[in-house]
């Protein structure tokens, strides 16, 4: 047998090294990816960006924004994660990359399905970062908890110019756990606040059912006011990652601290049916997914309808998929690990909205 040369040696070590390495790259590719955004300061010791002045337009990413035909509510829009992380615990509104994100995805796809509600507003904040939303650890809770403070300052500003009419509020994964919170503490106590909200739109997160207050429930149909359509989405095959979205929940409590769901009951409003009801609801009755990415504020995309089947099971929204290429998952690590760049919901969000928004004007005129 021919004996290897030392040359041959190095080259088939470093091959296999190499093999090794890229293996290892595979696996813990993600762990690697998430390490990279952990800003590696406690909480406590973090200096976070300076505080968003409200009563200047470039904080807010949209402000009374109206397409055309509006209609006379007044919407509150709270993005979801844009900003990923690194040195930062919270972004700085104004973010490049980050704004990039909230403007060509974001906002088409999750803020668009109110846009004919009327004049569309969405604050800038101090966000947590993606970082946060990938640990459970108490310096990623307390920057989350942090982001609250910003969106409360936000609303009470937008109220300020909007003293009275119907309101709807609005938001998507974390701007959904803000606005979560904002309901309790804000709008549950305030009576002539209440009394004006048409309906809160938590998309895409888990909202513990007794976090909710009694005078502000889940919806339990189409035809209810003063209610929470409020849903986490999950493949309807995908029983693993339901259990892990379950396992790994966070909740406010009464002192405002994100704490583990545990064996809460949480809450979910199919938005094809607008109800609490567990029955399976058949694709005929989907009123149209759509990829809204990259279309400009007010621009209409088009719907694709009877898609996607739905059911409330188990406090999640399981759903089938549509077999369209616009809806493949897209983007980088971080971004498949944000709000979806396409919307299943968005035709049932908007008549959703204006079926609550015609009960209101009936009951008050």
């Amino acid at each position: 047998m021919r004996r290897l040369t030392t040359r041959q040696w190095i080259g088939y070590i470093g091959f296999f090294l190499v093999f090794l390495l890229t293996a290892a790259v595979a696996v813990w590719r993600g762990d690697i990816l998430r390490a990279g955004l952990d800003p590696q300061v406690p909480f406590q010791t973090y200096e976070p960006p300076p505080a968003p002045d409200y009563a200047d337009p470039q904080a807010w990413a949209l402000l009374d924004a109206r397409a055309p035909g509006a209609g006379a509510a007044n919407v509150f829009f709270v993005h979801s994660t844009t900003f990923d992380g690194g040195r930062d615990w919270n972004g700085a509104i104004g973010d490049p990359k980050a704004d990039a994100y909230l403007y060509r995805v974001v906002l088409p796809n999750y803020a668009g399905p109110f846009a004919r509600a009327g004049a569309v507003s969405a604050p800038r904040y101090r966000q947590a970062s993606l970082y946060t939303r990938l640990t459970l650890r108490d310096d990623a809770r307390e920057a989350r908890a942090f982001a609250y403070g910003d969106v409360v300052v936000a609303f009470d500003a937008w109220l300020a110019r909007h003293p009275s009419g119907p309101i709807v509020l609005a938001g998507v994964e974390q701007g959904a756990d803000l606005l979560d919170r904002l309901i309790r503490a804000r709008i549950a106590p305030d009576a002539e606040v209440r009394d004006r909200l048409v309906a809160a739109y938590l998309m895409d997160t888990i909202i513990a059912v007794e976090n909710l207050p009694a005078s502000i429930p889940p919806c339990a149909d189409r035809r209810q006011i003063h209610c929470v359509v409020a849903w986490s989405q999950v493949g309807d095959r995908d029983d693993g990652a339901a259990r892990r979205r379950l396992r790994r929940a966070t909740v406010w409590d009464e002192r405002g601290q994100l704490v583990d769901l545990a064996d809460r009951a949480a809450v979910c409003v199919n938005p094809v049916s607008g109800g609490t009801g567990e029955a399976r609801i058949p694709a005929r009755l989907q009123r149209g997914a759509t990829n809204a990415t990259g279309l400009e504020w007010g621009a209409r995309p088009a719907l694709m309808a009877r898609e996607v089947e739905t059911q409330c099971r188990d406090g999640l929204l399981r759903h089938t998929w549509p077999d369209l290429e616009s809806f493949r998952e897209t983007g980088n690590w971080a971004d498949r690990r944000k709000a979806r760049p396409y919307n299943l919901f968005y035709g049932d969000l908007e008549a959703d909205v204006a079926d609550r928004l015609a009960v209101y004007a009936a009951r008050a005129g």
